[in-house]
């Protein structure tokens, strides 16, 4: 694992996935990390400088695929998220699987982010959709 930095980990944060997987989790400098986020580093997870998680954030970077009858939950896959400079995830955001969110975008509390967010974006709700641009 990687943190940069000047990074503040409020408190602990839980980081779960394969073994090894602690190899996948990547956070960049200045950062601030709020209480009781989880990290599921089957893939990739980078963090750039200057990002702000609020409590309870959930960032997973692994799904299944579809299965059979017997047994819906399949072969896990791992796609790799990126969380890029300046961004904020408020308190309870969930950022799937092979999304990127852009530098100095905002994820509402509660959002469910299933695809990739433009820089500059505020969005929300469940799924995410954008609210509207902020400056730059």
């Amino acid at each position: 694992m990687a943190i940069g930095d000047g990074t503040l980990l409020l408190s602990g944060f839980s980081l779960i996935g394969s073994r090894g997987s602690w190899r996948n989790l990547v956070i960049g400098r200045q950062c601030f990390i709020n209480d009781g986020c989880v990290f599921d580093a089957a893939g990739l997870i980078e963090i750039g400088d200057e990002v702000n998680l609020g409590q309870g954030v959930l960032i997973t970077t692994s799904s299944h695929v579809i299965g059979t009858p017997d047994r819906r939950a399949g072969r896990l896959t791992p796609k790799p998220v990126r969380i890029e400079a300046g961004a904020w995830l408020a308190s309870r955001a969930v950022i799937l699987p092979g999304v990127t969110v852009g530098e100095g975008a905002i994820v509402a509390a509660g959002a469910v982010v299933t695809r990739s967010v433009a820089p500059n974006t505020l969005v929300g709700g469940v799924p995410a959709r954008v609210i509207r641009h902020l400056d730059h």
